[in-house]
């Protein structure tokens, strides 16, 4: 074997032992310091599971809507997948859906409304955000009754059919049921047929709610 061949296969080697190592997925509870990649993975999973790159001039605006306030809010519970390029996933939750919204009206949106004022935005996509941050709906105060909690999970495509879109919100669940939590529901878009088939698996019930989404439910706690 020849010195030149002896050297490219120690590259190849050390090439692909990096890309193992970088290959690596972790999870951990949310940061601030996840805000900018928590933004761009609810931009880029922000059209019932697919890119919402190209409807959104504003980069920003759906992060604000579904990413950054559970980021913030000092009780969420957030568990947040990273891999070598960064932010990839999370599961983001609260405890007590009520005090989460009041807390938002009154602490998360002010400023953004000021930034935001209502009729703004570039496309209709903007503009349909802007008028969500001015005129948020309220969780239906029947369904808070037995599933006070709620969560939302987004994963990129590079993390799908691994396993971590499961893992996520089993660890989530858990920290929810550590919180005090006695049941958890959550809305999904009925165009996000991939992610009705996943709530499916994972055994959660679809519940009866307001109508523009599918509801699922999941009591916690002892059982």
């Amino acid at each position: 074997m020849s010195g030149r061949e002896a050297s490219g296969d120690h590259l190849e080697g050390a090439q692909a032992a990096a890309a193992s190592v970088a290959a690596v997925t972790t999870m951990h509870p949310g940061t601030l310091h996840d805000l900018p990649g928590a933004y761009r993975v609810c931009l880029l999973t922000g059209a019932s599971g697919g890119d919402a790159s190209t409807l959104h001039d504003d980069p920003d605006l759906l992060g604000h809507l579904w990413a950054g306030a559970y980021l913030t809010f000092p009780d969420a519970v957030t568990r947040v997948l990273h891999d070598d390029r960064g932010v990839a996933g999370y599961c983001l939750a609260v405890p007590d859906t009520a005090a989460f919204e009041q807390w938002v009206d009154h602490e998360w949106l002010p400023p953004l409304r000021e930034r935001y004022p209502l009729g703004s935005g570039r496309t209709a996509a903007d503009r349909a955000a802007v008028e969500r941050l001015h005129r948020p709906t309220r969780t239906d105060a029947g369904l808070l009754t037995t599933y006070p909690a709620h969560l939302h999970v987004d994963l990129l495509p590079r993390l799908q059919g691994q396993g971590w879109g499961r893992r996520v919100v089993q660890a989530t669940l858990e920290a929810l049921t550590a919180a005090g939590a006695r049941g958890v529901h959550l809305g999904v878009d009925e165009a996000n047929t991939g992610a009705h088939a996943f709530y499916d698996r994972l055994g959660l019930t679809v519940l009866d709610g307001p109508p523009g989404a599918r509801w699922y439910g999941r009591t916690l706690g002892p059982t």
